[in-house]
């Protein structure tokens, strides 16, 4: 299948509606029908203002944290809109995949 993989990053630190935003991206896709999304939590990271976020032993916010899912087009589009809807700006990257099952591949 032709797709595209998206992916945000956000700070464990960063809440929407009281939550972790990376937590709070599960869900929603979920609730709106996407197939699965990956959260990673990063050792070390900074973001655009520069600022050096880790998660060492006595300082365990701010930790980076990476939501990552394989969409088609109209997949893509249903989760821009749910952004929207919420008033939710966050960083992204969006690549064109080809993503499928190893056992359906053809030569």
């Amino acid at each position: 299948m032709q797709g595209f993989q998206l992916t945000f990053f956000s700070p464990d630190d960063r809440l929407v509606h009281g939550q972790p935003l990376a937590q709070w991206l599960l869900e929603q896709v979920r609730r709106i029908g996407i197939r699965g999304a990956t959260l990673i939590a990063a050792e070390e990271g900074f973001g655009r203002n520069g600022r050096i976020h880790a998660s060492h032993f006595f300082e365990l916010s701010g930790r980076p944290q990476e939501v990552t899912m394989a969409l088609s087009q109209q997949e893509v589009d249903k989760v821009f809109a749910t952004l929207a809807e919420h008033g939710i700006d966050v960083f992204y990257v969006l690549t064109p995949i080809e993503c499928g099952m190893s056992s359906q591949r053809t030569a």
